[in-house]
């Protein structure tokens, strides 16, 4: 067999291991389809569930609200004159959107200096220590998605300071990411993957 053969081989091999996580599931608005979809997401969700109590439908609206389960996710970019690029709008990136800074601190802090924001697992780790410090730090209840969503879009300081108030568009889109933990939770429940 030639060696360009079999480095045909290993790179249908090598791509099929990869389980096409940078696009995103097929339905997701079936909470039941994206984990049946992607198993690895559940076991991901489930791990935070025990580790920090963060409900996972909770999670999964969280993610959907912030990437649609895309792990590459970045802002747009931004453009002067509507040509000149200017660079992107945020350093938000992967599953939760996290910013460099934030995802330093949560290195720092125990998630290690491997952690990948475009890993599930690494992920949904970060959200689920940072809503624990939203719940240390701003006393918003764990299962309070609409709160623990405002802090986590303005960050915690943010939120404290009430500068979520002035952003209607904000608020209505908490109001959505709760009403979607409400319609992921019942899914679940349908399922039996809750």
């Amino acid at each position: 067999m030639s060696s360009f053969f079999r480095a045909m081989i290993l790179l249908v091999v090598l791509g099929s291991c990869s389980g096409g996580y940078g696009s995103a599931p097929r339905n997701l608005d079936n909470a039941c389809s994206i984990v049946s979809e992607r198993p690895e997401y559940l076991r991901a969700f489930k791990k935070v569930e025990r580790k920090y109590g963060v409900p996972v439908p909770g999670l999964m609206a969280m993610i959907y609200q912030e990437s649609k389960f895309i792990s590459n996710n970045r802002p747009p970019h931004r453009f002067a004159l509507g040509v000149i690029p200017l660079g992107r709008q945020s350093s938000a990136v992967g599953y939760s959107q996290a910013l460099d800074g934030t995802w330093a601190e949560y290195q720092a802090a125990g998630g290690g200096r491997g952690a990948r924001r475009d890993d599930i697992h690494d992920a949904t780790d970060f959200m689920g220590w940072y809503m624990v410090q939203t719940v240390a730090e701003n006393g918003i209840p764990i299962h309070d998605i609409r709160n623990q969503y405002l802090a986590y879009h303005d960050g915690r300081t943010g939120y404290r300071r009430g500068t979520w108030k002035s952003k209607s568009w904000l608020i209505r889109i908490a109001g959505e990411v709760e009403s979607r933990a409400v319609l992921y939770d019942q899914q679940l429940r349908a399922c039996g993957k809750r």
